[in-house]
């Protein structure tokens, strides 16, 4: 027996990516519906051998779903979440309003699973920010095994982080260099992305800091350690799909790089690439369609007596979003609701 699955948003990035997943680790789907907003009712998207309708989520009706897979951003969760959860489906939301929320776990299930079990305080099951989900699946063993202090990281995020627009405004201003007649100003990002990084992701906060930056302070301590501190530094680069991260850790004791990379060999969701030769690293353009974490360029840190420094490398719209929802969902139905 098998679930009954919503995915809200499905004609998106993530929507689809996360239909996608379904399929590829074979949850056991009895039915599936599909939503979007109202101009996108009657669009066709495919999930196994099925082509499926979409369906216009203001006038669906949660009731008798297990499940509900939002990728609908902020606004349109905060009117349809409730509405499910109201409905006794459980809500895994991909946007940020529900992270925060201390009656809403937080979940990356290799880090936290334990959690979960919080959902029933308000029928809603959080997924943390792309670059956060990522670099917390390195942290946790490592802070299993030395207990982490402080973590400083600079993140090189590619523009699927900003959806569709952001892909389509790399691309147009890529093609634009080549073309001096034609000229794309920025939109979607605050300056030109195209053969350029920019260090500014979603808005400023009184401190010089951005928001994506407190995320990923935030949420790292609301899934691994309310004693860690972080500093990062969140970079928007011209690469379409996967997330990399530059990681140093401070530990309370001192973990040696050898151990620390057989320690990241045997945790779930890692996959250590970690040559010191030409090539022998992973690079986001490597790391598209995969369900891993790559790990590489693991060394101590010579100025800390207890520092490591690492490479952080995924797939954002599976890791970041798509991936992590569904084994959340994964996660419910196999310690929750027992049904698959």
């Amino acid at each position: 027996m098998g679930y009954r699955i919503v995915v809200a948003g499905a004609t998106g990035n993530v929507g689809r990516e996360m239909l996608n997943i379904l399929e590829e680790r074979q949850f056991p789907v009895d039915e599936i519906a599909v939503l979007a907003s109202r101009r996108s009712q009657g669009t066709e998207v495919t999930f196994a051998d099925k082509t499926l309708k979409i369906q216009d989520i203001e006038q669906f009706d949660f009731a008798g779903w297990d499940m509900a897979l939002f990728a609908i951003g902020s606004d349109a969760t905060k009117k349809y979440a409730p509405l499910a959860a109201r409905a006794n489906c459980v809500v895994i939301d991909n946007s940020s309003l529900y992270r925060y929320d201390p009656d809403v776990p937080l979940i990356v299930p290799e880090c936290n699973a334990g959690d979960i079990h919080g959902y029933s305080k308000k029928n809603i099951i959080a997924n943390p920010n792309c670059s956060t989900a990522q670099m917390v699946v390195a942290l946790k063993p490592l802070h299993d095994r030395a207990k982490i202090k402080r973590v400083v990281v600079s993140t090189y995020q590619s523009v699927s982080g900003s959806g569709k627009d952001g892909m389509d405004e790399l691309w147009e201003q890529t093609k634009a260099v080549y073309n001096p007649t034609k000229d794309v100003p920025p939109k979607t990002f605050t300056k030109e992305i195209a053969f350029n990084v920019i260090p500014h992701i979603d808005v400023f906060l009184d401190d010089g800091s951005t928001k994506e930056e407190w995320k990923m302070v935030a949420e790292t301590k609301k899934i691994l350690d309310t004693k860690i501190k972080v500093t990062a530094t969140c970079v928007r680069v011209p690469v379409f799909v996967g997330h990399s991260e530059s990681i140093n850790i401070e530990f309370e004791e001192f973990l040696d790089e050898d151990e620390a990379r057989d320690i990241l060999r045997e945790s779930p969701g890692i996959m250590v690439i970690d040559k010191r030769e030409d090539g022998g690293y992973v690079t986001p353009k490597e790391c598209v369609g995969d369900f891993a974490t790559f790990i590489s360029r693991v060394r101590q840190d010579s100025t800390l007596d207890n520092g490591l420094n690492l490479w952080c490398v995924s797939d954002n719209l599976r890791k970041g979003a798509a991936l992590n929802a569904v084994q959340i969902a994964e996660t419910l139905g196999r310690e929750v609701l027992k049904k698959g």
